[in-house]
Order: structure tokens, then sequence, then C-alpha cells
């Protein structure tokens, strides 16, 4: 006959639960994945003894608490943001435990994280982003259709706003692109974003040069052997364009999504139509633009005036 449940077993099953029934991406699966288990190794560790799952019950504030400040004292000391993060993915562990297995405790409701004040995104220029996505061609150690693979996909990033999940989840049945396309975003909410005529021949020009035929359910864009590309590919790509360009290391990838998004604000577009099109769940994310924008304009004055 099984015994009781192990508290490792339980987190098994959450991240079951993430993977399976939230899909969650594989990079929250590994950081939620790696909170748990040095929660559950700190209390083990603790109390001195193994813990079954109705003992995460049993789990008190001060606890909790402790696990912070080992966290934030130990060899490796996690930074706010950090430990904020560790906290939230504890709490949806224990969210967790309540709903599917019946194991409530109220005291993890007591413990408050650090407060931690969100940082303005780092965009690139406009001419650093038209740079990114020109130099693929001008890279002689790639065939042809790898560097339009790689030009499409930053061109998507930055033309349309996508997050690289998002630019890579797109199907061979999406292309040709018209002029939208439909987006799975964090916690698959979809959204609508209208494409550039720039983007459209961008991937037209990769379809034209792409080697391979994909089935119309798989990944659009792929790699030199077949398979879909990874967003690994995508990020090392741009650390060596940007080591050709001379650009700093906050140019990534996401910095070009960060660009569209404070590139159209600076033109005047609303902060409500921004959201739309990034996808932000709260108005709250998206108002952090508009500290890019205006740390832009104090810049272009105290560069420019005479009395500055």
């Amino acid at each position: 006959m099984a015994g009781p449940l192990t508290a490792g077993q339980a987190r098994d099953a959450f991240l079951e639960h993430l993977d399976k029934e939230r899909r969650a991406s594989p990079r929250t699966l590994e950081a939620y994945g790696f909170a748990v288990r040095r929660y559950l190794d700190f209390l083990q560790q603790h109390r001195g003894e193994a813990l079954s799952a109705g003992d995460l019950g049993g789990v008190t504030a001060g606890e909790v608490r402790a696990w912070l400040a080992h966290l934030r004292a130990g060899e490796r000391p996690l930074s706010p943001r950090s430990l904020s993060q560790a906290l939230s993915a504890v709490r949806a562990f224990h969210r967790f435990l309540d709903r599917r297995l019946d194991i409530a405790n109220a005291s993890i409701s007591l413990v408050r994280g650090p407060r931690v004040k969100p940082g303005a995104p780092r965009p690139v220029s406009e001419d650093q982003a038209r740079g990114l996505m020109a130099e693929p061609a001008l890279d002689p150690d790639r065939e042809d259709w790898e560097a339009a693979r790689d030009q499409a996909v930053l061109t998507l990033l930055y033309g349309c706003g996508l997050r690289i999940s998002e630019a890579l989840s797109l199907r061979r049945r999406d292309a040709p692109l018209g002029d939208s396309v439909r987006i799975v975003g964090k916690g698959s909410k979809t959204r609508i974003v209208p494409v550039l005529p720039a983007v459209r021949a961008a991937v037209d020009d990769y379809l034209a040069a792409v080697p391979f035929a994909p089935g119309p359910d798989e990944p659009l864009f792929r790699a030199k052997r077949g398979g879909p590309l990874s967003p690994r590919h995508v990020q090392a790509t741009v650390q060596g364009l940007r080591g050709r360009l001379g650009l700093p290391d906050s140019a990534t990838p996401h910095a070009l999504r960060h660009s569209f998004a404070t590139h159209l604000l600076g033109a005047g577009a609303d902060l409500r139509s921004i959201q739309e099109l990034l996808g932000h769940a709260s108005p709250s994310t998206t108002q952090r633009y508009t500290e890019v924008d205006a740390a832009a304009l104090l810049s272009a004055y105290a560069s420019a005036h005479p009395r500055a």
C-alpha cells in the first residue's frame, strides 16, 4: 500500500499542473521548480526530518520568513527582485496544494516580500534597431536562407513587438502574413497584432529561401538542420550582432520589443493601444515606457539646450 504523498511528489504534481494545464513556458517551469525545491530543502533541514505533503499545511509564516532570510544571506545572496519571484513561486505552490490536494495554509498570505521598484526598459535607438535587422545579411558565414530567417525573426520582434517565444510559435499556416497576425501570448491570452509591410516582406523573403517544407501545423522558423528554431539561437545571434555593431549588452532580442513600445510612444501612440499591442495584462507594466520616453526627452534637452 502506498504511503502518504511526499513533499517532493507534491512538487512534481505542481510542475506537471503548470506544464500540462497552465501551459507554462520551459523557463517558468525551471524557475518555479528551482524555487520550490530550495524551499522544501530548507524546510526539511530546518525541521530535521523528511516532509510529507500534508506537513506543508502546517508551515508557519515564521518559517517562510526564515527561508527568505536564508536566501538573502546565503553564499550567493538573492536580490529583492529574485526574492520576490521565489516567494511568488512558493505562493503558487501553496495555492495548488490548497485547491488540488486540499492542503490549506493560511500562513503563507501573512508573508510580505521585499519591495521591488520596477526598472525602466532599456530599448535600442531606431538606428540601432535597423542595424540589428540588417546585419544578418552581411554575415559571410551564414547561408542566404539563414540570414533571411534571422532578419525575419528580428523584424517581427521590432515591427510587431513580439516576445521571442511568440515569434517562434508562428506556424507554417500563418504565413504568408496578412495585415494582422493572431498571437497567443503569456497565460494563453490571444491578441491581434498589425503587420507592417516591411515585416511581411521579411517573412516572404525567408519563405522564398528556406530549403525545408514544414507541414501547416509545424513551426514556421527552422534551424540549420530542419528542426524548430530555438530561443537560444535568437539570443546568440543578437549577441554576435551587437558585438559587430558595437552595441551595449542591453541590446538583446527583448530590447527590440521594448523599442517597439518606446518608439510608438514617442511617435504619439497612447498607452492603452500599446498595452493591447504588447499583450500586457496590467496597465502599470506598460506605464514603465513613459519613464523611458521622458528620459530620452530630458537627454535630448540636456545635449541640445545652450543653457543645459
